[in-house]
């Protein structure tokens, strides 16, 4: 059965969802048994599923509150997908907040991400101010 942008715009949502839900569980579910995810092209990438919900523990649940996530575009190719994506996010590490602008190119193998690879920039966008909840 061929990939329909339906199919991926479906998959996104899911992502979106777990990104806002801080919900390494859902991420998972969306991602093939060996799937890659390169948050930098230029190093090495993450390598499994189970690599990727320990980056997603320590990165989105561990340092990110209050994510809002908006998909901006999409756009497919056979079984390459383009996303391109808005969010904002409290970074309590960092103790401020941020807006990030990323374009993922994703790579499917039925209807789960086989490989995905972020492109993006963040900017402050604001203070977080002591004693607000995460």
């Amino acid at each position: 059965m061929e990939l329909t942008k339906h199919d991926v715009r479906e998959v996104l949502d899911v992502y979106i969802r777990a990104w806002e839900g801080q919900d390494p569980d859902l991420i998972v579910t969306i991602f093939t048994e060996d799937a890659t995810y390169h948050e930098r092209v230029l190093e090495a990438p993450i390598p499994n599923r189970e690599a990727i919900r320990a980056y997603w523990e320590s990165k989105v649940v561990a340092a990110q509150a209050n994510i809002k996530c908006e998909l901006l575009n999409l756009y497919l190719d056979g079984t390459t997908a383009i996303a391109e994506w808005e969010a904002e996010f409290d970074d309590v590490v960092q103790r401020v907040r941020k807006r990030m602008r990323e374009i993922a190119v994703l790579d499917f193998e039925g209807r789960k991400i086989a490989a995905l690879r972020e492109y993006w920039s963040s900017e402050q966008v604001g203070d977080l101010v002591e004693g607000s909840p995460r």
